[in-house]
């Protein structure tokens, strides 16, 4: 009884999806107020039945009811109440029901928010809106029905992924996908600005927070997810290019371009056309991710597809694609910027640079991530591109973007002179250069590459804090107490030192993933009890290893080793491997010793049954990984200020 409500919902959700579309077009063409009033009401009417929807699908999980395919593939008895909740977005057809659920929870919020605000653009926003609810809605409907039933009645069922039950990863996909759908807020209004060719920058003043909102749980989602990677999969490492990672890294390089240049857009009124591409070029590369999540067509060791699906996404791709270079052609000569760059060097430049710069490595990280498909088609076999690959091609312009992001607060609207900036620039510029020789003479490092990294990311932090420093003092000609006259500056100013404080995480992570990726040592070994390896400034004392039944048909293999610092015994630590007997899939599990510095991370990698007094251990030394997370948190900080409106926005969207 529970599964037919629920699939009822959805039939009335894909209804109401249609109707909404239509009532809107019929209400737009007719000027009739009543009809897409309630082209409105239906959309927001859709939340709920998907509420329901989604919850029913819980209760079911909840309620052990493996006759339905869903409940029996993702949960089993014995299962922790929290995972069976989690297990709503640890399947396909849950994940995907999870994707329209969140989607029509932004687009109630928008249209109860912003119905009094935008109603010229309301209209046109419905039917956009309806495309993609509809779309999704058919695939839980028809390709992948949650409440699908089983002939039998199994007596447990299979169990979540034990890659998902990590807790990272069950907050890491609805941060994706709360920023997913959260991308699909901005285009829906940018298509409804062409549809009703009102072009100025209203609809970016109206969707601006939304943008920021989801690339802030998009950048959530990706840090989580970076975290699962380094406590679950035994890399060593958080980022391994892997397809599914790629797959949420892609939109939102387009996203971050299109939050920057967007601003030009509001202060000089050029860059149309741009942000026009930019704003669909991301809702498309959502759809295209969240495809290749769910289809499976690239081998990923995230991915838990289990169907098809890739050529009806393929299709609604090609759609909305058409759909959307049909309007941008329509409306070109009203998107045609009245105003030209008046030089090279100015603000303006710098943003254009900076989005070129953010595109480049979009375009190599889509075209590395799509080679086996590429490499399928040519020659029959599916070929991958490495972390290496990636790492050479990607970090010039790494290096490049973090240079940019100093020097770009220096620059002016219009026009700057070299002068001005050379100036500016020298003393953080001498400052940086006897930071990295100081750390050449003392030998901490002496790559050259890492050098020129670490003084390019140490003259963009002085430059950026320089700024900090400029705001305060500056306000302290009023108010002397320097702490409140940081905050005034805050406050005053969210979104240009919101700004800021992102730039200052993005270095901070910079410092990190130059730590680990130029620095980390790795030694793999085979020990008995008794044995010691040393590796840098540590030395591990191998103590033996037991097997032991966990919870949940869980075998659990684990080693105990005593870790040294200077020979001093600073932890006893204890990697396991996990063995889920139901699924039969095994995962290892790392032990760390962490400081602010370093990881000392430990792995067993292999241990005969028949020898309890000897396993295959691999050790890493991870300098500085922890500022990668540190600079997630900074990053994250700066996000919620910048999107927190000040009282000129607040101004600017009434007027709206």
């Amino acid at each position: 009884m529970i599964e037919n409500v629920g699939y009822l919902a959805l039939i009335f959700s894909m209804l109401l999806a249609i109707f909404s579309a239509s009532a809107a077009w019929y209400g737009k063409t007719n000027n009739d107020e009543r009809w897409i009033k309630s082209a409105r009401n239906a959309t927001i009417t859709i939340f709920f039945l998907l509420t329901l929807s989604s919850t029913l699908l819980i209760v079911l999980i909840l309620q052990n009811n493996f006759e339905i395919e869903y409940v029996w593939r993702v949960s089993s008895i014995d299962m922790p109440t929290y995972l069976k909740i989690s297990a709503l977005w640890g399947g396909q057809a849950g994940s995907l029901l999870f994707w329209s659920w969140l989607l029509s929870l932004f687009t109630a919020a928008v249209m109860y928010g912003q119905w009094g605000k935008q109603r010229e653009l309301i209209p046109y926003a419905l039917i956009v809106i309806s495309f993609t609810q509809i779309f999704f809605l058919f695939i839980s409907l028809v390709v992948e029905n949650p409440f699908a039933k089983l002939d039998g009645i199994p007596l447990d069922g299979n169990g979540l992924n034990p890659l998902l039950r990590h807790p990272g990863m069950i907050i890491h996909p609805p941060m994706l996908y709360l920023g997913f759908t959260g991308f699909v807020v901005p285009y829906i209004f940018a298509m409804a600005a062409l549809m009703a060719g009102k072009l100025d920058d209203s609809w970016i003043r109206t969707t601006r927070r939304w943008t920021l909102v989801a690339w802030l749980f998009l950048s959530l989602g990706l840090i989580l997810g970076g975290r699962w990677a380094y406590d679950v999969l035994g890399w060593g490492g958080y980022w391994g290019w892997d397809p599914v990672e790629n797959a949420s890294l892609i939109p939102w390089l387009s996203g971050t371009a299109f939050l920057h240049s967007v601003m030009i857009q509001e202060r000089r009124n050029m860059f149309k056309m741009w942000n026009m591409f930019l704003v669909i070029l991301t809702y498309l590369l959502v759809i295209y991710g969240t495809f290749l999540v769910r289809s499976g067509v690239i081998s990923s060791v995230h991915s838990f597809a289990e169907s098809a699906i890739g050529p009806l996404f393929f299709a609604f791709i090609a759609f909305m694609f058409i759909f959307s270079t049909y309007w941008v052609n329509k409306r070109k000569d009203m998107l045609a910027s009245k105003d030209k760059l008046d030089s090279f060097l100015s603000r303006e430049a710098a943003f254009l640079y900076n989005n070129f710069i953010f595109l480049a490595i979009l375009a190599i990280v889509f075209f590395f991530t799509n080679f086996p498909i590429v490499s399928a088609l040519f020659t029959g076999e599916q070929g991958f591109v490495g972390p290496p690959v990636y790492e050479k091609a990607l970090s010039p312009l790494f290096l490049v973007l973090l240079l940019l992001m100093g020097i770009a607060p220096l620059t002016m609207w219009h026009r700057t002179m070299i002068k001005r900036i050379g100036l500016a620039v020298l003393w953080p510029a001498i400052v940086a250069a006897l930071f990295a020789v100081g750390l050449y003479f003392t030998k901490i490092v002496t790559i050259w590459s890492a050098l020129l990294g670490i003084w390019i990311i140490s003259l963009s932090t002085v430059l950026t804090l320089f700024e900090f420093y400029k705001g305060t003092r500056a306000r302290m000609r009023r108010d002397r107490n320097p702490f409140s006259a940081f905050a005034y500056v805050m406050a005053i100013n969210r979104r240009r030192y919101g700004g800021y404080w992102i730039h200052l995480g993005v270095l901070v992570m910079a410092f990190g993933i130059i730590g680990i990726e130029m620095f980390q040592q790795e030694t793999q070994i085979h020990m008995t009890v008794g044995d010691s390896v040393a590796l840098g400034e540590y030395e591990l004392v191998f103590q033996g290893v037991e097997r032991y039944a966990g919870a949940d048909d869980l075998i659990i293999t684990e080693a105990t080793a005593d870790v040294y610092h200077k020979g001093k015994l600073v932890e006893v630590i204890h990697p396991q491997t996990l063995l889920y007997t139901r699924s039969g899939q095994p995962m290892t599990i790392p032990d760390v010793r962490t400081t602010f510095w370093e990881d000392f991370y430990v792995l067993l990698v292999n241990w005969e049954p028949t020898s309890a007094s000897s396993a295959t251990i691999r050790i890493y030394l991870n300098p500085l990984v922890n500022w990668v997370w540190a600079g997630g948190f900074i990053f994250i900080f700066g996000t919620m200020i910048a999107a927190w409106p000040d009282k000129k926005e607040k101004r600017l969207l009434k007027r709206a």
